[in-house]
């Protein structure tokens, strides 16, 4: 179950208390950047197929306050090595970071409220 398909269970049973939704996370988010471990090292490789670091991705999601979050993805067999797809899921993996961050500072602001 996505983070979408759960927001609409959550309207489904008309949970209307403060919460953190996937718009909110998304909000939360500035900048996104990508990377591999060869370019982080600054390693080029010219294997076919891609050597282990070109398979390790990385993503940096820069929230609105100036805080980081990073996510990665790595892949076991190189045939089955996509960029795109390793963006995705090392983009998905940041996210989760953010949840209990934003759910964290929500639970704050309800407190002292």
């Amino acid at each position: 179950m996505n983070d979408t398909a759960i927001e609409q269970e959550i309207q489904a049973k008309g949970l209307t208390a403060p919460r953190v939704t996937p718009e909110d996370v998304e909000a939360n988010i500035v900048s996104e950047h990508y990377f591999t471990a060869a370019q982080a090292v600054g390693y080029v490789s010219g294997e076919i197929p891609p050597a282990p670091l070109d398979m390790l991705t990385f993503c940096v999601l820069v929230l609105r306050n100036g805080f980081t979050v990073t996510g990665e993805s790595a892949c076991a067999s190189p045939e089955n090595f996509d960029a795109e797809l390793g963006r995705k899921i090392a983009r998905q993996n940041a996210v989760a970071k953010i949840w209990p961050l934003m759910g964290y500072e929500l639970r704050t602001k309800l407190c002292t409220a």
